[in-house]
């Protein structure tokens, strides 16, 4: 069920939905958890909490996206949708490609796109580290790059920046300890060409932008499991 004030609190952050996306993120959100009893996709089991730290939680990208134009995006580490398949749901003039390596996961992807009917979305099961090496099909070709709860940001960095065009963006999800984070990612942003830009303040959390100012250096992602066993 949808919890009542949903909307309204999604109006009160500046987001509007179309007819039939509240239906549509309730299908995707029943889905997730009837799943979860199989692939254990989230910790989360109670629908309530889930739409708050789900759905809202994803949705809050969607200010941040239209800001930067963003017309393809790429979610990191998607695993059963989170923020991929909401942000499709609500923006569908805008292209994700969900990137997810663990199997399983991949397949409920794909099962979510095809029963919710997105043809504004597609799946590819692969390291992130693989694809920011792959110079023909996924280096530099997105113009905005998200991730929610993948890792620390200066590891996350690696595995972001290099899919993100010049110019482009690195949306990266995170919690109280964003701050922090950033601060050891110093070094990282430096080694990678990007900058940090701003931290938005969201209901569920905190959304730090990231831009990318130049190309990333061609060592960079390193091959997979190394950025995080030695972070920059």
């Amino acid at each position: 069920m949808i919890p009542p004030g949903f909307e309204q609190r999604l109006a009160d952050l500046g987001i509007e939905l179309d007819s039939g996306d509240l239906p549509r993120l309730q299908r995707f959100l029943q889905l997730l958890l009837e799943r979860n009893e199989q692939f254990n996709l989230t910790a989360i089991r109670d629908e309530n909490e889930a739409w708050e730290r789900h759905i809202l939680d994803s949705l809050t990208l969607i200010g941040p996206l239209a800001g930067s134009g963003a017309e393809t995006v790429a979610d990191v580490g998607s695993g059963g949708g989170l923020p991929g398949i909401p942000l499709a749901i609500c923006l569908p003039g805008v292209s994700f490609t969900l990137i997810e390596a663990t199997g399983k996961k991949a397949a409920f992807l794909r099962e979510a796109i095809e029963t919710l009917g997105l043809t504004n979305a597609r799946v590819v099961q692969e390291r992130a580290e693989t694809l920011g090496r792959d110079h023909h099909a996924f280096r530099e070709q997105f113009d905005a790059v998200i991730a929610r709860a993948v890792g620390p940001l200066r590891v996350l960095l690696e595995l972001t920046a290099p899919l993100a065009k010049v110019g482009g963006f690195v949306l990266a999800v995170k919690g109280e300890r964003a701050d922090a984070e950033l601060a050891d990612a110093r070094a990282a942003l430096h080694a990678l060409h990007a900058a940090h830009v701003q931290t938005l303040p969201t209901p569920t959390g905190r959304i730090v932008v990231i831009e990318k100012q130049r190309k990333t250096p061609r060592q960079y992602p390193r091959l997979p499991g190394e950025p995080k066993r030695k972070p920059l």
